[in-house]
């Protein structure tokens, strides 16, 4: 096999979900780029249309989708309309993901559950709907997106969400335990592990204070800088392709250094 057949996606089906904004948007954009065809889910349609409009002028092919990962009929049924439209389903990027910002002692249970809900449930619904198709075809990629939060207490000057770190350290060992049972099938489990990015989840005035404290000189993050727009890209494309074909259930860092420290 050449090197560029090693990251050739090209006749593949992927979803995104999450994939309307933030590094949903950015790993759509990159497998559909891979040559794969690309499903783009979320709960706000609009969104996913223009991430589509986005590939379609670069070129790929892709479709939008609406998609609640929380709910196992909308799940199901999104799964059912990419197997009708596409045949196979041989990639899942799991992107969804949000995020309060409260102290631990203050957090309401109503934002805590939406995090629990969204971040994690959310993930195994979507793992276990498309790893069944898979499983059937003996064959599949399956990537979830973790955080540098998760294997690791944080500063709350830097994220004081204790929910948000509890769902992805739970993504981390769902991962890992999905990718022991599933292998057998010939399936992938990975996750990949965002430190600080600049994605559309945060505010500027967020991503102003956390340059300032993670990617100034001497301060929290080895790089320097927050993760960028193109910082992501080839971790999807080297767990979704068959460069990584002997790597199954490993955490991939994205954080400039900073989960090392």
């Amino acid at each position: 096999m050449s090197l560029n057949q090693f990251f050739d996606l090209s006749g593949k089906t992927a979803i995104v979900t999450g994939g309307g904004s933030g590094l949903g948007r950015q790993m759509a954009i990159a497998l559909a780029e891979a040559g794969a065809n690309v499903v783009v889910g979320s709960r706000r349609l609009e969104v996913c249309e223009n991430v589509v409009k986005e590939i379609e002028t670069l070129g790929g092919q892709a479709f939008a989708l609406a998609l609640d990962v929380t709910d196992p009929e909308s799940v199901g049924q999104a799964v059912e309309k990419v197997i009708s439209q596409f045949g196979k389903i041989e990639i899942l990027v799991n992107a969804s993901g949000v995020a309060y910002e409260i102290p631990a002692t203050e957090m309401p249970i109503k934002e805590w559950q939406v995090m629990i809900d969204t971040n994690l449930t959310g993930t195994f619904l979507m793992c276990q709907a498309v790893g069944r198709h898979m499983i059937e075809n003996k064959y599949g990629k399956i990537i979830n997106v973790s955080s540098t939060v998760a294997t690791r207490g944080t500063d709350p000057e830097v994220v004081d969400s204790v929910g948000y770190a509890a769902s992805k350290g739970a993504v981390n060992t769902l991962t890992k335990d999905l990718a022991v049972k599933w292998a057998r099938h010939g399936l992938t489990v990975n996750a990949i592990a965002p430190g600080i990015m600049t994605t559309g989840m945060n505010d500027p005035q967020v991503e102003g204070t956390l340059a300032n404290k993670l990617g100034g000189e001497g301060t929290k993050t080895p790089s320097r800088r927050l993760g960028g727009d193109n910082d992501i890209a080839g971790a999807v494309i080297y767990f979704a392709s068959a460069s990584s074909d002997y790597c199954n259930g490993n955490i991939l860092g994205i954080d400039g250094g900073l989960g090392a420290k």
